[in-house]
């Protein structure tokens, strides 16, 4: 890997003083800043204006003069915020960081849109060297660190603690649960026997035994490996395995039989959801780690009191419990100045320090994104925070950096839609797949 592009040291990256006759002339800089934002993600872009502020007064420090302008733009829906980004790289306009998904790398990196923060930035060098490594890989593509995880998150497996102890479990069983989940003694047909048992006692309704994610997303991958599948081989191609698809589809397909889980689930409303998971009206559910404060606003005020959340556990004996995280990434565009990009390749830098990153992940109820983190004072008196980095941020994996994964994401999660819905069974289901995998990946992906 490349450091210090230009010669530039991560101290004097931003050092940006021309000299006349000796004298010292003031810089200015204006960075654009645009981010993906909900509610509770203002840190996002206000992380960068902290790192702005601090670098500023770390030159006053030196006896030099830095004055850095953020100018920062929010957007709330990632497909017309994808596409403005892309749009304003076309006409030379791109915002000199952006925040993202980990999986646009691939293409955007491909395109030329982004540069790599490694040729920026020491990777030896302190907060880089403190990032977990799962994380550094997420956010790498071909080799090359393309950008700085700006947060992390988890997508567990929640049961209603209530509910668990009237089908039979006592209290120290619930509270050994995530243990019995990451050892593979609790699978996921315990979870259809106990969703069964919950709506037969009446504790809930029937299709609310087992209530899954609303809509599709990351999530359904991990229910693909907790049957033994892999997203990708070890050579960077996606690799399709047809038996765990196969009992991946079939679970659903089976919650459906059962009654545990409704044939019309999906699209369904995510307000309602929200309120129906948070209040005790299903009994078990897959979410993600934000969802926690969600949890709290619908009105549930014993978050720990009522619910228990784990892994999601393995499928059977060729699988193994696991979650996936899908981290948002801060990636640096192509500049024509490149003196721009390397002031937004020290911010970057900067707001990826423990005590900043922290302040987003309180908020928002993400995860850190360091070991440090996890031992700032107010990252470990946060309960959620801690309790969910040490029990799912180390056994996260993610889907890959690939060009071609957007297509296969698509037409795996067409066919578990068409299999779920009744429209075809599980045979069909996987048979249309991989004809539609073989014809639109073609060698881009490995079959068994």
């Amino acid at each position: 890997m490349k450091y210090l592009k230009n010669l530039l040291s991560t101290v004097a990256a931003t050092t940006l003083l021309t000299m006349s006759a000796g004298v010292a002339f003031a810089q200015e800089y204006t960075i654009n800043v645009w981010t993906i934002e909900g509610g509770n993600d203002n840190y996002r872009h206000e992380a960068i204006e902290i790192a702005a502020d601090f670098l500023e007064r770390q030159h006053v420090v030196l006896g030099k003069d830095l004055t850095i302008n953020i100018v920062a733009k929010q957007f709330s829906d990632w497909a017309p915020y994808k596409q403005a980004i892309t749009l304003a790289a076309e006409a030379g306009t791109a915002p000199h960081i952006v925040t993202a998904g980990h999986e646009d790398i691939a293409a955007w990196s491909q395109s030329g849109l982004i540069v790599p923060i490694e040729d920026y930035i020491d990777l030896d060098s302190w907060p880089v060297n403190d990032i977990y490594p799962n994380l550094l890989q997420i956010s790498s593509f071909n080799g090359q660190l393309w950008g700085l995880p700006q947060d992390a998150e988890s997508r567990p497996l929640f049961l209603w603690r209530d509910h668990m102890k009237a089908i039979g479990y006592s209290n120290a069983q619930i509270d050994a649960l995530p243990g019995d989940i990451q050892s593979g003694a609790y699978t996921l047909q315990n979870v259809l026997e106990d969703a069964k048992a919950i709506q037969d006692a009446g504790l809930v309704e029937a299709g609310y035994g087992f209530y899954p994610r609303a809509s599709g997303g990351p999530d359904y991958w991990q229910f693909y490996l907790s049957f033994g599948g892999k997203m990708e081989d070890g050579n960077g191609k996606l690799l399709y395995d047809s038996a765990a698809m196969t009992k991946f589809y079939q679970f659903f397909v089976d919650a459906v039989a059962l009654g545990v889980t409704k044939k019309n689930h999906l699209g369904m409303d995510w307000g309602q959801w929200y309120g129906e998971v948070a209040n005790g009206k299903a009994g078990i559910w897959h979410g993600g780690t934000w969802h926690y404060q969600r949890y709290i606003r619908e009105g549930n005020e014993d978050f720990f009191g009522t619910v228990q959340f784990s892994l999601i556990p393995a499928g059977d004996a060729d699988g193994t419990s696991n979650t996936i995280t899908h981290p948002l990434v801060y990636l640096l565009t192509r500049q024509d100045d490149d003196n721009e990009v390397a002031i937004a390749a020290e911010l970057v830098l900067i707001a990826s320090e423990p005590r900043i990153n922290a302040l987003h992940a309180i908020k928002s109820s993400h995860l850190g994104i360091s070991y440090a983190e996890s031992s700032i004072g107010f990252y470990q008196d946060d309960r959620w925070a801690r309790e969910a980095t040490s029990k799912l941020l180390p056994y996260a994996t993610a889907m890959p950096n690939n060009v071609s994964f957007t297509e296969y994401h698509n037409i795996m999660f067409s066919g578990l839609e068409s299999a779920w819905t009744g429209q075809k069974s599980v045979a069909d289901a996987i048979a249309d797949v991989e004809t539609e995998l073989r014809i639109t990946l073609g060698d881009n992906i490995v079959m068994q």
